[in-house]
């Protein structure tokens, strides 16, 4: 089985989360049943963007990187404290040892920031909310290449631009971890194409 980690932080992006939650989840009961997906926060109950509240599977302290095939991050609002949690040492140290471990890392929107804080954007590219200028300067100030591209996948990472591509993210994902066409079956039976 493989494994993808959630990390969820305080005013996530309810939307960006629920697909890879829906993209995982359909797999394991319609596809070829080889992924489930678990979610972690730095506190056992964590608020969405619109204050919702859900309570996840582990806290970031729990965690064993060598037990999950990957890492899926949703962005968040400013306004609900997502950079406060997403910016901390413990979000930082985890997405640091993924790519240690040579694990994929996808992020939507500004998920991408927190990512690129850690310094495994360096150089690279890289791209986040495409709408406001403040974060493409912030993901620059990383030190990330900025593209204008809506998907960007660099060394086993995918960042993107905004919500809209929040389906693509999750199936790129279940690609690499299954097969392209293990991944378009469920991009079929979900009513997003052929």
């Amino acid at each position: 089985m493989k494994k993808v980690l959630l990390l969820l932080a305080n005013g996530f992006e309810v939307f960006e989360a629920s697909i890879f939650i829906d993209v995982i989840g359909w797999n394991l009961i319609d596809g070829d049943k080889s992924t489930k997906l678990f979610t972690c926060g730095l506190t056992k109950e964590v608020k969405t963007t619109f204050d919702q509240k859900v309570i996840v599977d582990y806290l970031i302290d729990e965690i064993n990187v060598d037990e999950f095939s990957a890492l899926a991050i949703p962005g968040g609002f400013e306004e609900f404290g997502f950079y406060l949690d997403a910016y901390s040492d413990k979000f930082s140290n985890l997405i640091k040892e993924f790519h240690k471990n040579n694990k994929i890392i996808a992020s939507i929107c500004v998920a991408s920031l927190p990512i690129a804080k850690t310094g495994i954007l360096n150089g690279k590219k890289a791209t986040t909310y495409f709408l406001n200028p403040i974060r493409q300067e912030q993901l620059k100030n990383f030190g990330a290449e900025i593209t204008e591209d809506p998907i960007v996948i660099t060394d086993k990472i995918i960042t993107s631009f905004g919500p809209s591509t929040a389906i693509e993210v999750a199936l790129i994902l279940l690609e690499i971890l299954t097969t392209k066409e293990n991944a378009n079956h469920i991009k079929r039976i979900m009513g997003f194409g052929n």
